[in-house]
């Protein structure tokens, strides 16, 4: 009988002893990745901060594993911060314009495109204000719009003018997110974002499709900036984006590029 307790006691003590050593060895690991973790700042257009998960679960898997801090805002505005200095290692914009801006400006290398949006217009869930199509759009109606020093802007103002409409918004937004924001809130009755944000809005809006505005579609745009001091991995996370990124542009509404 003390025979076989001792054995017990004996296989107890071998168990604990390989937990601890795999413990101490998935510790030692997970040390090791953090210590090699390369730290990015991604500037990146309102309208890709749908995926910010996803690119931040995808980029810890590069190797050497990215960690990354993400700045969502208009394209034009991350544009002017890279010109005034700001820190930034990957630039992420909603149109080819405010990407050549920053080119011409000399704060990003060899731009590629990387995936297609479209604009739609959305109403709050329940469609308070019968909004039905862009012909119901009265003066009586709160409609939002991107003012046109951003991508979303830009787009509108577009498809405004090929089809000869007399609209005028309530409010120019400075991003996308704050077109639909107005609207999910209440505040606006309708305002154009990307199918891409009103399908991330869900149940939260109504989606009404704008004839036409396949014609303008907004490439989205990607580049390492000039002075990033990660360059290397600046690169393995643009090309993740470009080449690796397919199944979460084409989940989100984006068309990714071929």
């Amino acid at each position: 009988m003390k025979s076989r307790v001792l054995s017990g006691l004996a296989l107890l003590s071998l168990t604990a002893a390989l937990v601890a050593c795999s413990d101490s060895s998935d510790e030692a690991s997970t040390s090791e990745a953090l210590e090699n973790r390369v730290e990015l700042n991604l500037l990146a257009a309102s309208s890709t901060r749908v995926f910010n998960d996803d690119l931040k679960k995808q980029a810890a898997e590069l190797e050497p594993p990215v960690g990354l801090f993400i700045n969502n805002a208009g394209s034009s505005t991350l544009v002017q911060q890279l010109v005034d200095g700001a820190p930034g290692d990957v630039l992420l914009t909603a149109d080819e314009k405010n990407m050549n801006d920053a080119k011409e400006a000399g704060v990003v290398n060899d731009p590629v495109q990387l995936a297609s949006n479209v604009m739609v217009m959305v109403v709050p869930s329940g469609n308070p204000g019968n909004i039905n199509s862009i012909e119901d759009i009265t003066d009586e109606s709160t409609f939002v719009l991107c003012d046109p020093q951003v991508p979303c802007g830009t787009v509108s103002e577009s498809i405004i003018e090929s089809k000869g409409l007399d609209i005028t918004a309530d409010s120019l937004e400075h991003q996308v997110a704050d077109v639909l924001g107005k609207v999910t809130s209440g505040e606006a009755d309708a305002g154009w974002v990307y199918a891409t944000d009103a399908a991330a809005a869900g149940d939260t809006v109504e989606v009404i499709e704008i004839e036409g505005a396949e014609e303008f579609t907004n490439g989205i745009f990607g580049a390492v900036v000039y002075e990033s001091e990660n360059p290397e991995s600046a690169q393995q996370l643009l090309d993740l984006v470009a080449d690796d990124f397919d199944k979460v542009w084409k989940e989100y509404g984006f068309t990714p590029e071929d």
